[in-house]
């Protein structure tokens, strides 16, 4: 069920909050213990829906997402949750406050469900590196759902809930999206507060929704979006989410196809399905351009340079005193290093370590500062690009869901399954993922990226595709 089905249903009375929220859960009981999606239920949420039934009978407003049931990354901060950021450096650690998104998303009405499983600190791509084990994807449980927010995708792709949310560091929504066959934004950077998402790299980090149609996406957009004070990077918006004013005509959009994106050793059958999604639009009444984005060969070496520098910074508040995982040592210094060499997985470790080392001194000008000036070469292509087109089209992903353990143990191989989403991040650009297809019986997704704020247009060209397509309506 998608969110403008539910909400139908819900308006018409045919179905209560109670009895959706009901059947989520039972769904959840049924199939979560095989594919490991979320690690906590939330013992409130039918409660919560009752309450929401009362008003709505009471002719109280309850908001454009009353009664709809959402599942949160493990990341993102609810008061008196268990958030661990999937990690057992947080092992008891109980949420003081709510996220600004959260807060919004409880003002809209939705029903919070509970935590999705994650890859440890949101550093992966295949949700492997959890401390409470892997999530397995809904349409090949031998295999990845993808990450950092697998859990997420898979809640949505197994019918769990009509929608998740995740966050995007480096293709941490759209990635997974992509493995799992459904809708991913990342949003604009400052679009949405990042105030309660416990940071992994700042300047990256964007929370955003994963659901089964580019409609309910904005929905759940519409709902969280916008200045907050409590985050100095959100922005004031001069273009809010209107999901009523999206159009599905492309007449006069300008699509580029950026000749960098297609590499060697790429899923031809990806690259076939992706140009055939092209075609579609282009017959919508798109026009297609081939452009050059000449540093994008760079993006994956300035990334892993930029996002442990930012990590290792981020995750040194987590010393094992003040709360979480603790084990004492003879002296205060081994007290620290036995918490964090025991509390952290390997994955974390490796890139505090990278980081640490890229941030010290005789290695900050060679590595951190070229990797900054990278990233404003890359912005440059995107700022060049975004003036001759509308939007720009890529693969998500250079592979479909791979099994698991098969990349595990080779970080770099593993990292290399970013390298379509990184750029977004890097040049602050919004971007979504949507289901163009299938190869070897399992889901292939489509990338769009377009200007700074203009996520309107990516609605407008996913709605379209989606119109004229029913792969989004395919379940595992």
């Amino acid at each position: 069920m998608t969110i403008a089905s539910a909400k139908q249903l819900l308006q018409s009375g045919e179905q209560t909050a109670e009895g959706l929220v009901s059947d989520c859960l039972e769904r959840i009981q049924e199939q979560n213990k095989e594919l490991n999606a979320l690690l906590w239920v939330s013992e409130t949420a039918l409660e919560e829906a009752r309450e929401l039934d009362r008003r709505r009978e009471a002719g109280e407003e309850i908001g454009p997402l009353g009664g709809i049931p959402i599942v949160i990354k493990d990341n993102i901060l609810v008061k008196g949750w268990p958030n661990q950021s999937a990690s057992q450096i947080l092992e008891g650690h109980r949420s003081a406050y709510d996220a600004t998104v959260i807060e919004r998303l409880r003002r809209a009405g939705a029903v919070l469900i509970g935590c999705a499983n994650m890859d440890e600190f949101a550093m992966g791509s295949s949700t492997e590196s959890s401390h409470f084990g892997a999530t397995k994807n809904p349409w090949d449980t031998l295999r990845v759902p993808g990450g950092s927010s697998g859990g997420s995708a898979a809640a949505v792709a197994a019918g769990f809930v009509p929608a998740a949310l995740g966050s995007d560091t480096g293709g941490s929504i759209r990635q997974p999206a992509s493995l799992c066959g459904v809708v991913g934004l990342k949003p604009t950077y400052g679009r949405v507060s990042r105030f309660g998402l416990m940071a992994m790299a700042s300047s990256l980090d964007q929370i955003g929704p994963i659901t089964r149609t580019v409609e309910d996406a904005a929905l759940v957009m519409q709902a969280m979006e916008g200045k907050d004070p409590r985050d100095a990077t959100s922005v004031e918006l001069t273009q809010t989410t209107s999901p009523e004013l999206i159009t599905d005509s492309l007449k006069g959009v300008k699509i580029g196809i950026p000749d960098e994106y297609v590499l060697d050793g790429m899923d031809e059958t990806i690259k076939q399905l992706v140009m055939d999604a092209v075609a579609q639009l282009k017959k919508a009444g798109a026009k297609i351009e081939h452009i050059s984005m000449p540093h994008t060969k760079y993006a994956l070496a300035a990334y892993y340079v930029l996002m442990p520098c930012e990590a290792s910074s981020n995750l040194g508040r987590y010393d094992g005193l003040r709360f979480g995982y603790h084990s004492l040592g003879d002296t205060l210094e081994k007290t620290y290093a036995r918490s964090r060499g025991e509390g952290f997985g390997s994955e974390v470790k490796r890139r505090i370590l990278l980081g640490s080392f890229a941030l010290s001194a005789g290695y900050y000008d060679a590595y951190y500062r070229k990797a900054l000036q990278v990233r404003t070469l890359i912005k440059r292509d995107f700022d060049e690009a975004l003036k001759r087109v509308d939007a720009i089209v890529t693969p998500t992903s250079p592979s479909v869901a791979w099994p698991i353990g098969e990349k595990f143990g080779d970080p770099l191989t593993m990292y290399l399954s970013d390298i379509y989403t990184i750029t977004a991040n890097l040049a602050t650009v919004p971007a979504m993922s949507i289901p163009c297809g299938f190869s070897q019986g399992l889901p292939v997704g489509m990338q769009i990226m377009g200007r700074p704020f203009d996520e309107h247009t990516l609605y407008r060209i996913g709605m379209s595709y989606q119109h004229v397509t029913d792969w989004h309506t395919r379940t595992p």
